[in-house]
């Protein structure tokens, strides 16, 4: 892009800044719709991203609003891939939510915490000395396949309306229908008691702390997550995604990648703005 298309792009998207945020967007590739692959830092919400990324979109582009939006809920003591879904393609959410996902995690055996992972403080301990490595790969292995989970108590799951994590943070019983999902591979990469590393690939739904509960249960040993990260959904990998202290340089760069190929639009667009404001 050379010094004049540079211009043009800023001065596209900048156009009626005096004036407050624009409701209609210059031709963009987040209006169009784009996909994003994001890996969610330890502590943030799949919404925080959301939010901001929309802000400085918003803020580039001088608009008012964009759509944004998630495909699939990570925990906030979570890491690992979110995709984004920006302008049209926010239509393709559900479609991406189908995809099948991977995650890495660590399982602390004999002890047991309310939310199943660190969020909480470990609640009572349990004799785990005696277990081997082999019974824990088996344990995970009864998993594989098609089968009815109940998913944790604290959880974005919905009762009546509600999250279940807002009722069992008010101390409140929380009763959850089991739902049936599906583990395509459950393996044990390694075990150094009390902690079972594994690697799970499954279908949409799935909750991996209530996996470690349901094996502390079947190991008569109780268990929790220490660690979950989530290295792909579908063809995304965690290696391909960006950070969010690199939303505000990607959205840049993709503006100007864009403008370098859309100089007509722009121009035009440009044009009829300028049109409309010296009519009025």
């Amino acid at each position: 892009m050379d010094g004049r298309e540079e211009r043009l792009t800023r001065a596209v998207y900048q156009i009626g800044a005096e004036r407050g945020r624009r409701r209609v967007a210059p031709p963009n590739p987040f209006s169009d719709g784009m996909i994003i692959s994001v890996d969610k830092p330890l502590g943030w919400t799949s919404f925080d991203l959301v939010n901001l990324f929309r802000r400085l979109a918003c803020t580039e582009l001088n608009l008012k609003r964009l759509k944004v939006g998630h495909a699939g809920t990570l925990d906030p003591l979570a890491t690992g891939v979110v995709v984004l879904c920006t302008g049209r393609f926010t239509k393709r959410i559900e479609e991406l939510q189908d995809h099948d996902k991977c995650y890495e995690a660590t399982i602390r055996l004999g002890a047991t915490t309310p939310s199943f992972d660190l969020e909480h403080s470990i609640d009572a301990f349990f004799p785990y000395n005696h277990l081997t490595e082999e019974e824990i790969r088996t344990a995970l292995h009864s998993y594989e396949g098609e089968i009815d989970q109940v998913p944790p108590a604290y959880s974005a799951a919905k009762i009546g309306g509600e999250r279940a994590y807002m009722i069992a943070r008010r101390g409140d019983e929380v009763e959850l229908p089991a739902k049936r999902v599906r583990f395509d591979r459950i393996e044990l990469l390694s075990y150094e008691a009390p902690l079972a590393r594994v690697r799970v690939t499954g279908g949409k739904g799935i909750f991996i702390r209530a996996l470690a509960r349901d094996l502390g249960e079947q190991l008569g040993c109780g268990a929790h997550l220490t660690r979950l990260r989530r290295t792909r959904v579908g063809d995304r990998s965690v290696e391909e995604c960006i950070r969010p202290e690199d939303f505000e340089s990607f959205i840049r760069q993709t503006l100007d990648v864009y403008a370098s190929v859309h100089q007509t639009d722009l121009r035009a667009w440009r044009d009829r703005i300028e049109a409309e404001e010296r009519n009025r």
